[in-house]
């Protein structure tokens, strides 16, 4: 089942030229995973420095295993250093709530 993950980051004043880059790595290593299906990064217009990154992933799995993949944690944590507060992460889910496993 396809989900959409909502990623959201307020980037620090005058650091948006690194943050960009940074995440223009994280956009081409997360096309070449496994369930990548597309992505997006969306900018408040009331507020230049909150970011809205949307990406779909054909599962949940796909998404998860990407979000703990080493390479993309320590790309995060440079990424974390320009940001006024920690990355908030949400998970969404096409159709029906899925039954636990």
């Amino acid at each position: 089942m396809a989900v959409k993950v909502m990623i959201k980051r307020h980037i620090k004043e005058g650091k948006t030229k690194e943050v960009f880059a940074l995440l223009n790595k994280a956009r081409a290593d997360a096309m070449n995973q496994k369930g990548y299906i597309t992505g997006e990064t969306l900018m408040s217009y009331n507020d230049p420095r909150r970011l809205l990154v949307i990406s779909t992933w054909q599962s949940i799995e796909h998404w998860l295993s990407w979000k703990d993949n080493r390479e993309r944690r320590a790309n995060e944590a440079r990424l974390e250093q320009f940001l006024e507060f920690p990355t908030e992460y949400d998970e969404y889910i096409f159709g029906t709530y899925p039954s636990k496993k």
